[in-house]
C-alpha cells in the first residue's frame, strides 16, 4: 500500500518517491490510501500523475483507498484533465 503523506509538496517528493518504488516493483495491485493528505502543492499534484501513469505502465491494478476532497480541489483548481489521473480521482 502507497499511503500518501499528510504534506506532499515539494520538500517532500524526492523523499518519498525513494519510499514507494520499492512497493510499486513488488505488488501488482497498488492500493493508494490518500486520507492522511492535508496539503499538496503543484509539484505533489505532478508526482501522483506520475506514479499513476508509472503503475499503469507496469501493467499494474490501482486501488484508490480513499479520496481525499484536498487532491481532488487541487487538480480542479490546476485544471488537469489527464484522462489517467481523473479515472482514479474524481466522483
Amino acid at each position: 500500500m502507497i499511503k500518501l503523506p499528510s504534506d506532499l509538496t515539494i520538500a517532500q517528493v524526492n523523499e518519498y518517491q525513494a519510499q514507494i518504488l520499492p512497493i510499486i516493483e513488488k505488488e501488482n495491485a497498488i492500493t493508494i490510501d490518500d486520507s492522511d493528505l492535508t496539503r499538496i502543492d503543484t509539484i505533489g499534484v505532478q508526482f501522483i500523475l506520475a506514479v499513476v501513469t508509472y503503475i499503469i505502465a507496469q501493467g499494474k491494478e490501482i486501488i484508490w483507498q480513499s479520496k481525499s476532497p484536498i487532491l481532488r480541489d487541487s487538480i480542479k483548481q490546476l485544471g488537469i484533465s489527464d484522462a489517467i489521473l481523473l479515472q482514479y480521482i474524481m466522483d
